[in-house]
């Protein structure tokens, strides 16, 4: 049995992580830490909050009293850090925000484990998983080859310069104090849960809503996707059996451009409508509602400064080392992601009211079309 600290858990990837690690591990003891800013939900880990399989905390990762406390209380021989400001476009608008949870929360955690595992003698059994991005690594044009591990870091928004900072931090504490952690850079995730100011669920809701689509210069952005569920298949395996101090890369194999994603999201919604005919009642304003195509609803619009043009992952060393390999194909995840949006209406419009519709007409209201 291990104790085990998830950071962000109330966040998209770590929700899914602490429903994965609860039905993978049940006898591990978790608890879960996070600040509830604007894109954490807990509705989904209130049932393991009732019936005590799990116990939440509301803290930020900066408070390295809260943090020494739980440390103390739990004697946590897994971290598996997740906490992150994560959105390009709020980074562009605040960055000083990413820097303060991106990089100053990442070192208070570092150091209250480090602290804690060596006065408990606990050190060499401990192990610290840092979750990163693909976008440390900067762009890559449309011929070349993904990134590896051995990559160099190119970060060109103040969101990819923090995650950045944060992964050179756990990196200088392994080679410094012999701190047990892993790092892992991983491609776009998507699939339940997800904050509804990502491109796949602001897709999916706003072609419900017959809102436009507001697709970033002429769409050919190219992203690998990856499904949360195999993500989180991965973060298990590297923070169990991953090499401490090494990176793992861990990518979807599904590289797309956003024209394409958000045309394949308008025509797997118009079979949804066409398959089931209850849908044109729940979503009225919907152009599938009336057999029309929700493409009508794509607009280009002026491009977010500094925007990576294609982003790539190598995963082979996670698969050769770890056996570690995505099972879920980009086609059939993204199905089941907006048949997942369609059945969790509720969910939705609940996380899409008062502070999120003023973040997206701040973000995309001023944009033109192009």
């Amino acid at each position: 049995m291990q104790s085990v600290l998830i950071t962000g858990g109330a966040g998209f990837i770590g929700q899914n992580l602490v429903h994965a690690w609860r039905a993978a591990r049940p006898d591990d003891r978790l608890v879960v830490v996070d600040a509830m800013t604007y894109a954490a939900n807990v509705r989904s880990l209130e049932p393991l909050m009732k019936e005590g399989s799990i116990v939440f905390v509301r803290g930020d990762i900066k408070d390295a009293a809260l943090i020494r406390r739980l440390f103390d209380k739990h004697q946590f021989t897994r971290v598996a850090h997740l906490a992150a400001e994560s959105h390009v476009d709020r980074s562009i608008v605040d960055p000083e925000a990413f820097l303060q949870t991106n990089v100053l929360g990442t070192f208070t955690l570092l150091k209250a484990a480090l602290d804690a595992w060596r006065a408990s003698g606990t050190i060499d059994r401990a192990r610290f998983l840092h979750v990163s991005t693909d976008e440390v690594y900067g762009s890559l044009g449309p011929s070349d080859t993904a990134f590896l591990e051995s990559s160099p870091y190119r970060p060109n928004s103040p969101y990819a310069a923090s995650k950045a900072a944060s992964d050179h931090l756990v990196r200088s504490f392994v080679a410094t104090y012999a701190m047990p952690a892993l790092i892992t850079n991983c491609s776009n995730n998507y699939g339940p849960y997800q904050h509804p100011e990502k491109l796949i669920p602001l897709m999916i809701i706003h072609a419900l809503e017959g809102k436009p689509l507001p697709v970033y210069g002429d769409g050919s952005n190219v992203r690998d996707w990856l499904h949360v569920s195999d993500h989180c298949d991965a973060l298990m395996s590297v923070i169990e059996r991953g090499r401490v101090g090494e990176t793992y890369n861990v990518g979807g194999g599904n590289e797309r451009n956003n024209r394409d994603v958000v045309g394949l999201i308008c025509d797997t919604l118009n079979s949804a409508f066409a398959a089931d005919q209850n849908l044109a009642s729940r979503f009225p304003s919907c152009p599938a509602a009336l057999a029309k195509s929700c493409r009508s609803l794509i607009a280009f619009v002026t491009d977010r400064p500094g925007h990576d043009h294609r982003y790539a992952i190598d995963a082979t060393k996670l698969a050769t080392e770890l056996g570690s390999r995505c099972s879920v194909g980009f086609e059939a995840g993204l199905r089941q992601t907006i048949h997942w949006y369609l059945d969790q209406e509720a969910w939705w419009r609940d996380v899409t009211s008062g502070a999120y519709q003023a973040w997206i007409d701040k973000n995309y209201g001023f944009r033109i079309a192009v």
